[in-house]
């Protein structure tokens, strides 16, 4: 047997696979490097805007990788996502540097779009856990090269690529678990894989909120975290060594005998009852009737609903939103008078990340107890939301710390809940293309609320701004109007959260009861 698809190899290929994850979130990073990419370009705020609507676009051809995942390997998908990345960045780090000449706007457009679409590739074919990855990679730009958007980009562009590579050799498709004591063991390992990423979140969040650090301690924040990223191998460690273990006791553990008589076989039953037949989907005049929410829907199918309207509206008023603030939040910081904006652009990543574990778990535990309606958890997010947007809207000390933490949290919360949501309306049989028309909001809202309402009202108050120049504007008012607009979205999406809540509410009393009655529920 290969060694790598042995339990270790297996364990071996999962940790590569977090260290995907942990490198797949860099389209989020745009704020550390945007200023930068403005100035040396020249570039109004509508047109780096535009820039960032490219790099969003990117998602929108995931649905090529989402395609392509049903017929290439996993290294293949792995191995275009690296190069992509590797070029985007790239050059995008040539520019920056300076090391060539800034290059033709629409030229940028498409290295910026290659750089977003890497992802999607990482994403399809290690899906998991990415909230925690614009903070890793900020926090380390941070503490060893001081926020250079220089540096930042080439860490953008070398480091996936050797994740990447690294994954194509270890990362291999294994079976599911065989028997209950596997299933138990897989459990307990990901409960450990699940502790170490909260620990690394509660890690970074602790260099971010205590200031300054010198050079010394910036070092050894680096080498600490690191060695968390690697923490995870000792799983596949403690395989090895159980297996080894095992091997040695296997003479004690043979109780059986060897060769089983007639009378030892276990008895099969003497009338075997035949199985029942599927009964044909009723049609009506030839023409395929439209399935109930809760099955499977084709992709017309789910189109022709008004639950999917509304979802996929509410989801656009959430995440369009939130892009827009991940975007724009090197602009908003310096308009509020902050030189490095890259703890705000840590911070969003990081409640990202604890809003997208506590949302799962506890959403999960109210849906099996109580049978609460699960998108009643993207209405309560779109409420924080609108508090984020006022707070930062008034520009009070401190107003962008409190916002972009409530920003992340509900961001992370709309991802989680809004996929759960999908799944549970429409069904797994399309789940792929379903999730890869969802994110099309990722660049539909970056277009409308980033590249349209932050692009052309910050060029208004910069232009009116004593200031001065069209490209920068300093002052509350720059990104006032922007804010309660967004507010204003936010208002509406919590409406339809509320709307669909009230729709669906059957179909998630049913996924309750289904569960209470359930054999594996009922207590012998």
């Amino acid at each position: 047997m290969s060694p790598l698809l042995t339990p270790a190899g297996k364990w071996l290929g999962f940790v590569t696979a977090i260290w995907v994850q942990a490198i797949s979130g860099n389209n989020y990073t745009f704020s550390n490097y945007s200023d930068a990419l403005k100035s040396i370009m020249a570039l109004t705020q509508l047109e780096l805007n535009t820039l960032s609507v490219a790099k969003d676009a990117g998602k929108a051809f995931g649905l090529l990788s989402g395609i392509a995942s049903d017929r290439l390997s996993t290294s293949v998908i792995l191995l275009i996502g690296s190069f992509e990345g590797l070029i985007g960045y790239g050059v995008q780090w040539l520019v920056v540097s300076q090391r060539i000449h800034p290059l033709p706007y629409w030229q940028m457009c498409i290295f910026l779009c290659l750089g977003g679409n890497s992802t999607t590739w990482m994403n399809t074919a290690v899906l998991g856990y990415v909230g925690l990855s614009t903070a890793i990679f900020t926090d380390i730009c941070t503490a060893l090269f001081s926020s250079n958007p220089s540096a930042f980009l080439l860490i953008l562009a070398i480091v996936p690529a050797v994740i990447c590579l690294a994954a194509i050799i270890f990362l291999r498709e294994t079976t599911p678990a065989a028997g209950t004591i596997e299933e138990k063991e897989e459990a307990r390992f990901f409960n450990i894989f699940n502790v170490i990423a909260i620990v690394a979140a509660v890690y970074l969040l602790a260099f971010d909120i205590t200031g300054n650090h010198g050079h010394v301690v910036s070092h050894v924040f680096v080498a600490g975290l690191m060695l968390l990223l690697a923490t995870p191998l000792f799983v596949p460690l403690y395989s090895v060594l159980l297996k080894l273990k095992s091997n040695s006791d296997i003479e004690q553990q043979i109780k059986e005998p060897l060769l089983v008589g007639p009378e030892d076989s276990p008895a099969k039953p003497q009338n075997p009852e035949p199985a029942t037949a599927v009964s044909p989907i009723v049609e009506n005049a030839g023409i395929k009737q439209q399935p109930m929410i809760g099955e499977d829907h084709t992709i017309i199918e789910m189109m022709r609903t008004f639950d999917f309207w509304i979802l996929f509206l509410s989801f656009l008023c959430g995440v369009g939103t939130g892009m827009c603030v991940m975007n724009n939040m090197g602009q908003m910081g310096l308009a509020l008078g902050y030189v490095d904006v890259s703890i705000f652009v840590s911070l969003t990543s990081i409640w990202g990340f604890f809003g997208r574990i506590i949302s799962g778990l506890v959403s999960e535990q109210l849906l099996w107890k109580f049978g609460t309606p699960r998108p009643l958890w993207n209405a309560a997010s779109q409420v924080l939301m609108t508090l984020g947007f006022v707070i930062m809207a008034l520009a009070l000390p401190g107003s962008l710390y409190i916002g972009s933490i409530l920003v992340g949290i509900c961001y992370g919360v709309r991802l989680t809940i809004t996929v759960a949501v999908a799944s549970e309306l429409f069904g797994l049989k399309y789940y792929g293309l379903l999730y890869n028309i969802l994110i099309l909001n990722l660049p539909l809202g970056s277009f409308l609320f980033s590249g349209l309402l932050a692009g052309y009202l910050y060029d208004a108050e910069a232009a009116r701004s004593p200031a001065g120049g069209g490209n920068t504007c300093v002052g509350p008012h720059c990104y006032f109007l922007v804010f309660l607009i967004m507010a204003l979205a936010s208002v509406v999406g919590f409406g339809l959260d509320v709307l669909l809540a009230i729709r669906t509410k059957k179909v998630y009393s049913k996924i309750y009861t289904d569960k209470k009655f359930s054999p594996s529920s009922t207590v012998a």
